[in-house]
């Protein structure tokens, strides 16, 4: 009996690996935290594994042009998510612009500089200003934008260093290897290496903009579909909410 018992329960445990399926989600770094959580709380409902490529929303895009596995794809701005629609590899009826943000100046917690303005930025003591890669990267891009239209790239730029996310932005500044840095304000809400030493309101900061959609010919396009509903769901966006983000 105990050897028939141990065989059923065998069995079972095929069956429901069987049923249960992964979801390759590529999204932006910055989104990490909160898609770690939703992410459990979807694997605990659903059985569904959700696999999270956390990378510069650029990154990830290329890769996605290359032909990496994805089933939804989660920018940090709309370019991205146009590039991708513009080579047909999006599902258009699923594209939502769910989540925004603002930008943040930070610098380390026992940082004694007093950066009461984006101005602030170009005094001597600030030798490195951490950004995420100002090309390419969203965040990067946002914080270049906000600098140019104050009239401070100019004499900021030279100390910018330019990092492969915002994540790794945020980690330059909470090291100390940069003085001072421009991440997202959900980024800074997270470390407690850094401190915010000046918001930069949505109005006078550039309009930043969270876009997510399925991937055209994803493996699990099913599963993808129900992560999407949990996304946008009011569970889902007390989530984002919970971690800083602006949700309309």
């Amino acid at each position: 009996m105990k050897l028939r018992h141990i065989s059923l329960l065998v069995a079972l445990a095929a069956a429901v690996s069987s049923w249960a399926a992964e979801v390759s989600v590529f999204a932006a770094a910055s989104l990490s935290d909160a898609l770690k959580e939703l992410a459990a709380q979807h694997q605990k409902a659903t059985g569904d594994t959700v696999s999270l490529n956390l990378a510069a929303s650029s990154t990830l895009a290329r890769q996605i042009k290359e032909g990496a596995p994805a089933d939804l794809f989660f920018s940090a701005d709309e370019a991205k998510m146009d590039d991708l629609a513009k080579a047909g590899l999006i599902e258009p009826a699923t594209r939502q612009s769910l989540l925004g943000n603002t930008l943040v100046i930070v610098v380390p917690t026992d940082s004694s500089l007093a950066l009461k303005s984006a101005k602030d930025l170009a005094v001597p003591e600030v030798k490195h200003l951490a950004l995420a890669e100002p090309q390419t990267v969203p965040a990067g891009i946002y914080a270049k934008e906000y600098l140019q239209k104050a009239g401070l790239w100019d004499s900021v730029s030279g100390k910018v260093v330019a990092m492969e996310n915002v994540r790794a932005a945020l980690a330059a500044v909470e090291s100390g290897n940069a003085e001072a840095g421009i991440v997202y304000k959900t980024d800074a809400l997270i470390s407690k290496k850094v401190k915010v030493a000046h918001e930069i309101s949505a109005t006078e900061g550039p309009r930043i903009s969270y876009p997510v959609a399925l991937v055209k010919g994803g493996k699990n396009s099913a599963g993808a579909a129900k992560f999407l509903t949990l996304l946008t769901s009011a569970e889902g966006k007390a989530v984002f909410a919970k971690y800083g983000f602006l949700v309309p």
